[in-house]
């Protein structure tokens, strides 16, 4: 189309050029006493024309040759703002590389060509981005080389740098760095503090979320390192197994700080609904509050909707099960003596839950169904722990009744398992 529109125009300017010059019988008259020049119209015009262009070559190649100081020294400019940029790439790329000593010169020579362009006032426009990032690279690379002095004083310069320009990326990178270092050098303290520095937003980033966690599992700070966990895993910062295992292990941690059982409650408290439905959770609360000398029922309102699933737990996690409720069994009331015996009736075969509902009926002094039951479960328990517990109850029911011999058999069993 273009080609088009070119075409008709130069086909109007040859018509209007004929039509104007090809039949033009115009004459110049130029009188210099004592002679007299004529000249065609035509031909006037076309020397017009040619002293125009003429001038107007000579005027830009003055121009050019006057302008040729400037070009010289843009071109030396460019070429050392070259030179800088490559220094602070090669530093980058040094470090990654892993010669440490090479990537710190580097970034300490971008330094010295920026400070030159400044001081010639040419400092590109983004120079305390550069500087922030210079000094950076030369602190990483300190702390790899274990000069923490260097490390620190660079580590301030890029600070300064980026948060009197205004440059916030660069500053909040640098906060996040010295907030690793830290955690590097094992002072969850120093990192806590570096973490605070940053903005609201920054600080709610996967990457400064995963440090303060890693600072408050360092200092043994379990409900400040379970919400971080908490925050990690609505933002998807780990898969969902890990994400669940990582709670589990944060909320017990929670759970292992308290020494008396109003703490425990309180910190049983404060885990979400989800989080005290998980078995090993649960299981480990209750026999938290037990040992810490807490009511056996409330250890047994807390397992009670691991219980409603037990059908669904491994067969480690219903061991454990058994474990904590075994030990709160001298207070067991009414309602869960049925639950139990409906249990092991809705599943006759299954060893744990005969066990459990043998040590009840000891507990309970119904001598006979106990000892039916244990027998019962006795062969059959894999766990270490339960089927000796099963053969001592035997042991110990065969000796009320005067059947030494039973006794005896059922104490070695105990003693082999």
């Amino acid at each position: 189309m273009r080609a088009a529109l070119w075409l008709l125009a130069l086909f109007g300017v040859a018509v209007a050029v004929a039509l104007f010059a090809g039949n033009n019988q115009g004459t110049v008259t130029v009188f210099w006493p004592p002679y007299r020049v004529d000249l065609s119209l035509n031909l006037v015009l076309l020397l017009l024309l040619a002293a125009f262009l003429f001038l107007h070559a000579a005027l830009r190649a003055l121009a050019a040759l006057f302008d040729l100081p400037q070009q010289a020294l843009r071109w030396r400019l460019q070429q050392r703002e070259r030179g800088m940029h490559a220094s602070l790439l090669d530093a980058l790329s040094h470090l990654l590389g892993g010669r440490f000593i090479r990537a710190r010169k580097s970034a300490e020579g971008a330094l010295a060509q920026e400070a030159s362009l400044g001081a010639g006032g040419a400092g590109p426009a983004n120079g305390a981005q550069l500087r922030a990032l210079a000094h950076l690279l030369a602190a990483e690379s300190a702390h790899a080389l274990q000069d923490r002095s260097a490390r620190e004083e660079h580590l301030r310069l890029a600070i300064e740098q980026a948060g009197s320009h205004g440059a916030q990326e660069s500053h909040e990178g640098a906060l996040m760095r010295a907030a690793r270092w830290s955690l590097e050098d094992h002072d969850p303290q120093g990192a806590t503090g570096w973490l605070q520095e940053l903005p609201v937003g920054a600080g709610r980033r996967t990457l400064a979320l995963r440090m303060k966690l890693k600072a408050a599992r360092l200092s043994g700070h379990a409900r400040e390192a379970l919400e971080t966990a908490r925050l990690l895993a609505k933002h998807r910062a780990f898969s969902a197994l890990a994400a669940e295992t990582l709670v589990r292990g944060l909320a017990i941690d929670l759970l292992n700080d308290a020494h008396d059982p109003a703490q425990l409650q309180r910190a049983w408290s404060e885990l979400e609904a989800a989080e005290r439905a998980m078995p090993e959770l649960a299981i480990h609360g209750a026999q938290r509050l037990l040992v810490l000398g807490g009511d056996p029922q409330l250890a047994r309102d807390w397992l009670l909707p691991v219980w409603e699933r037990q059908h669904a737990l491994s067969a480690h996690q219903k061991v454990r099960l058994v474990e904590a409720l075994e030990e709160g069994l001298e207070s067991v009331d009414a309602d869960w003596l049925a639950r139990i015996e409906s249990a092991q009736r809705a599943d006759p075969r299954d060893a744990t839950l005969q066990y459990l509902a043998g040590m009840a009926c000891m507990r309970r002094q119904l001598w006979g169904k106990a000892q039916q039951l244990l027998g019962q479960a006795a062969g059959s328990l894999q766990d270490a722990r339960l089927r000796g517990n099963a053969s001592r109850a035997l042991a110990m029911l065969a000796e009320q009744r005067g059947d030494e011999q039973a006794a005896a058999a059922a104490w070695k069993q105990a003693a082999q398992a």
